[in-house]
């Protein structure tokens, strides 16, 4: 608060000893609506009329009476804003409704390419079709639960799915309300949090220097603060944007449902736009662009999403991204800096991948040391097809060389300055041996990518996967990151060498004398922390498993689709196992191989999921039936409880459980749309008819899938028979 007008009113009221019950809550009430009063002034209005003297006085006196009758405290006191006890860490979240990423796009061409497949998703080829745009804010995302008006819960994205509990810590940010008026009974906001530019100066000069790299690390650290206290001193902002769980709809569209937010008493962009096509969209992007330095806040793009919600209800979701939505990124910040050496990492699939240490440099307000380089074509100056990149210039060590950061995140380098190249320099010699452990290095045609032939005997190989198999999202194992996953892998006396030697190390740690309590790192007390983390993580989703495992090309959104075609584990291995019995599976020729499996049931099984191709399940098959990686599986799983995937929300009907294959031309709803709404009944979309087919739903020019279901004797049904099943467009 700043000087204002002085009121020693508080000062003289009586004991709180000395009240009853009723007179206490009076005056709690009292006091509490004028130190929100007095935040709305300070913090909203910029109208302070409290000194910090009587501010202050106002908040101790609330604070005395709230231990003098414990039971008139409010979870949403101003009082718990700040001075709340330190807690020992933050306890998860499940959302009540997943928190999704969003869809990038970084050329105009993307947004056209936006604009298109939504309109071709509906089956709008004419008539209005409305976007909102709005800045994309570089900020940590927060979802909060308001009950009946209160907020109840704050939490931070986390996975998506989980995240961290900060709702004592949001409490303190004045742009969060702790009460609504008018509000659903159930209402989730989802916004935000930043810190301004100035705020962000401002704290770092107050803490004796640079010490926070930029506003956005700047805010997420001081969210995460587990003294709310500390939180509550810094400078943090919040705009709101969307919404989780509603009770009701707060609107009709996108831009209705964001006013209403703003009337409820939160704080939402006001350069958000209405527009109408792409050229309206690109137009406001500019503008913003052109905006950004002057905003006061850092962003990194604009969002644009369909602003009626009963087409964003049609057009629904992917794995982890909302169709409706587009995150449209401005160009990358660059800079130029000398690269000093070029290194070899290998990773957990064999990669050998090229990385360039660079001479320290910021870009876009972060320290870049490190790039990435792709791969030996990119280091030569080609792509994939041998077609000269950046003119045919390659890059070598001592080159002075530009860089940019992709998507605001990778590193990368743009281009070389050969005017400044030193005198003598050598083109750079890709290794055709692992330079962890002298294995040939081999590129396979077709593959941009060379790899090393070790396998299990590689020790960079056998870390990576280690890494990976704890990494977030996979087993996400608290207190158990890459630095001790490399200390562990070469302790002569508790190693890990496996996934599943995790689960056995408090086992093995009371069996030995070299107790890990008493080794470099450790105590007691933080060695039974990571015991209770790695316990805690015997119950794993399935859909974590499968991307645990590491195995080539199966990524988060791969293994979200297996899990929740196959339920459980066991389903899973049994269709593979299944695939890997046929005799066409050991080929040596791919193509022979492929073109042999193609009319296999059970090979049809895996390749016939919607989303799973055919190299991901040679790589799935191959990985899950090799002897020795399959033995070490086996002995994963006998150390953790595989949970199966949570069933999806979806209402039961008559085709709920059932596998459908669409073909032909649907010509009252589109194929997208189709398969989505199958889906979200229920029923498992496949992309060929096989054995394992209920239904097969043909348009007009049906043909060799119909053939094949009349084979199989699979039910075949026309559009007007699904529309009935479908309740319609």
């Amino acid at each position: 608060m700043t000087d204002a007008r002085q009121d020693d009113s508080v000062t003289a009221r009586p004991d709180p000893a000395a009240l009853d019950e009723r007179r206490a809550g009076d005056e709690i009430a009292d006091l509490s609506a004028r130190i929100a009063q007095a935040n709305e002034d300070y913090h909203r209005k910029d109208a302070p009329v409290l000194s910090d003297a009587e501010y202050d006085a106002l908040k101790h006196r609330l604070l005395a009476l709230e231990r003098a009758f414990p039971q008139l405290a409010h979870p949403d006191s101003p009082t718990q804003a700040v001075g709340a006890a330190p807690a020992e860490g933050f306890g998860k979240v499940t959302h009540a409704q997943r928190m999704m990423s969003l869809e990038n796009g970084f050329s105009d061409a993307d947004v056209t390419d936006f604009v298109a497949r939504v309109r071709s998703f509906l089956g709008l080829r004419d008539g209005d079709l409305a976007f909102t745009a709005e800045p994309k804010i570089d900020g940590l995302s927060l979802s909060l639960r308001y009950e009946d008006g209160v907020l109840v819960q704050a939490a931070t994205r986390g996975d998506g799915t989980v995240g961290e509990n900060v709702t004592a810590n949001a409490r303190t940010i004045a742009d969060i309300p702790h009460r609504l008026t008018g509000a659903p009974a159930i209402l989730e906001v989802r916004g935000e949090v930043y810190m301004s530019h100035a705020d962000f100066e401002r704290l770092n000069a107050a803490e004796g220097g640079r010490v926070f790299a930029n506003p956005r690390n700047a805010a997420a650290g001081s969210l995460r603060q587990i003294d709310p206290a500390v939180t509550a001193s810094r400078p943090l902002r919040f705009f709101a944007y969307g919404w989780g769980q509603v009770s009701e709809p707060l609107a009709d569209t996108q831009k209705g449902a964001v006013d209403r937010l703003a009337a409820l008493g939160f704080q939402t962009n006001p350069l958000t736009r209405l527009c109408h096509d792409a050229d309206q969209m690109l137009a406001v992007w500019a503008e913003i662009e052109q905006q950004r330095a002057t905003l006061g806040y850092d962003i990194d793009g604009v969002v644009y999403k369909v602003n009626d919600l009963s087409y964003q209800a049609r057009l629904g979701y992917r794995s982890t991204t909302p169709r409706w939505a587009l995150a449209h990124k401005f160009p990358a910040e660059t800079a130029w800096t000398r690269l000093d050496r070029i290194e070899i990492q290998v990773g957990r699939t064999g990669a050998l991948s090229p990385v360039a240490r660079l001479e320290p440099v910021t870009v876009g307000g972060v320290v870049v040391s490190n790039a990435t380089l792709h791969n030996e074509d990119y280091i030569a100056g080609r792509d994939s097809s041998g077609a000269p990149i950046r003119d045919g210039r390659d890059i070598r060590e001592g080159d002075w060389v530009k860089i940019y950061r992709a998507g605001d995140v990778i590193p990368k380098i743009a281009d070389v300055d050969l005017s400044r190249r030193p005198e003598g320099s050598q083109p750079y010699r890709f290794p055709e041996t692992c330079p962890e452990c002298g294995s040939d290095a081999i590129r396979e045609p077709g593959d941009s990518v060379r790899r090393c032939t070790g396998g299990l005997i590689c020790p960079a190989q056998a870390i990576e996967k280690l890494k990976h198999f704890v990494s977030r999202g996979a087993f996400d194992v608290e207190g158990l990151g890459a630095k001790q996953i490399e200390m562990f892998f070469s302790d002569p006396l508790l190693p890990i060498r496996e996934p599943a030697d995790i689960f056995t190390l408090a086992e093995r740690d009371a069996r030995t004398i070299a107790k890990l309590k008493n080794r470099d790192g450790f105590g007691a007390r933080s060695a039974e922390k990571l015991f209770a983390a790695i316990e805690d993580k015997r119950r794993i989703p399935l859909e974590r498993l499968i991307f645990a495992l590491g195995i080539r090309h199966v990524g988060e959104v791969a293994a979200g689709i297996l899990a929740r075609h196959f339920g459980t584990w066991d389903a899973l291995i049994a269709a593979v196992d299944a695939a890997a019995s046929e005799p066409a599976f050991a080929a040596a020729d791919d193509k022979a191989r492929r073109a042999a499996l193609t009319d296999s049931p059970n090979w049809a099984e895996l390749t016939s999921i919607n989303g799973i191709g055919a190299v991901l399940v040679q790589s799935l098959v191959t990985t899950l039936t090799q002897d020795a990686e399959r033995a070490g599986i086996d002995r994963l799983i006998a150390q953790v409880e595989v949970l199966p995937a949570a069933a999806r929300q979806v209402r039961q009907t008559e085709i709920s459980g059932k596998t459908l294959v669409f073909t032909g031309t649907l010509e009252r709803m589109t194929r997208a749309e189709a398969k989505a709404r199958a889906e979200a009944m229920g029923a498992k979309v496949a992309g060929s008819v096989s054995a394992k087919t209920d239904l097969l739903i043909a348009g007009p020019g049906a043909g060799s899938k119909a053939a094949k279901a009349a084979e199989l004797g699979v039910a075949v049904i026309d559009e007007d028979e699904w529309l009935r099943i479908a309740g319609g467009t």
